[in-house]
């Protein structure tokens, strides 16, 4: 399981460090891609098996199914740590998200967020906490 929230900064070449906690249960390898809300979503090659098996099952048929692979299959890449603990975003990638500087990755139970820190500074208010809670409870989610 994920959880943290780390703040980095980018660098010209889009390289980004990941959080020493992280590393540890990503692995050698694993896949960056892009997420909603305007970040992108890191899975361990394990949890993205998991993901490609459900999504193999999905009728071709769907067209918001057809969509949404392609938004979330096609942008994707395999990432690998350098030595100094660090990975290659790709451009595009990088756009996606507004990568451009600070950037905040936040541990999501089974996989990581990467925001540039504006977004998440937005999405990070807080503020209608009580009513998302309701609407989970009513999902059956209760703390």
């Amino acid at each position: 399981m994920f959880m943290g929230e780390y703040n980095h900064t980018i660098d010209a070449k889009g390289r980004l460090i990941v959080p020493a906690k992280f590393r540890e249960a990503l692995g050698d390898e694993f896949v960056v891609t892009k997420g909603l809300d305007g970040c992108l979503f890191v899975y361990t090659n394990e949890e993205w098996a998991n993901i490609e098996a459900k999504f193999r099952e999905i009728p071709l048929t769907t067209k918001d199914a057809r969509k949404f692979m392609r938004f979330f299959f096609a942008s994707a890449a395999s990432c690998e740590i350098d030595k100094q603990g660090r990975i290659l975003i790709p451009s595009v990638l990088r756009e996606y998200a507004e990568l451009e500087k600070d950037v905040v990755s936040v541990g999501v139970l089974s996989r990581i967020e990467i925001w540039s820190k504006s977004k998440w500074t937005e999405e990070g208010e807080f503020d209608d906490m009580d009513d998302i809670a309701e609407h989970m409870a009513e999902l059956g989610l209760s703390i």
